[in-house]
């Protein structure tokens, strides 16, 4: 029986270069797509003195409520959701300054949320949300 015998030219041997080179088009790839932001400061200036004198008292926000029952109040005042905006314009028409405030609870339906929040932008209403804990 013959032995082979093991020549040390026989190990293989891994060529990087194709390595190396795919990881330089995908550097030069990224760096040519990645968008480079410039980030803006906060403008630390106060505003300009203005000529009309600020208000004495601002208006009152009208508060619309949509309760874990999502039963919506308008003011303390029950309506239905396809009311909210009549019942908060005869409101606007008494202070037409006045914002709105939207409190929620965190069972009520979001639908009827976004569905109030989209009726009084598109209607130019001011408005903020804000979320009530059940306690």
């Amino acid at each position: 029986m013959r032995r082979r015998q093991q020549h040390k030219d026989d190990q293989a041997e891994v060529n990087m270069t194709p390595m190396l080179d795919i990881v330089f088009i995908l550097l030069i790839f990224f760096i040519v797509t990645a968008t480079f932001l410039s980030e803006e400061g906060i403008d630390m200036r106060p505003p300009p003195d203005s000529e009309t004198p600020p208000e004495e008292q601002p208006a009152p926000p009208i508060v619309i409520q949509v309760d874990d029952d999502n039963e919506i109040f308008v003011n303390q005042v029950r309506t239905d959701v396809d009311r909210v905006l009549s019942a908060v314009n005869r409101f606007r028409a008494e202070e037409p300054n006045s914002a709105v405030l939207l409190e929620v609870y965190d069972e009520a339906h979001h639908g009827i949320i976004v569905q109030i929040w989209d009726e009084m932008g598109a209607n130019g209403v001011p408005v903020s949300i804000q979320r009530q804990n059940e306690g």
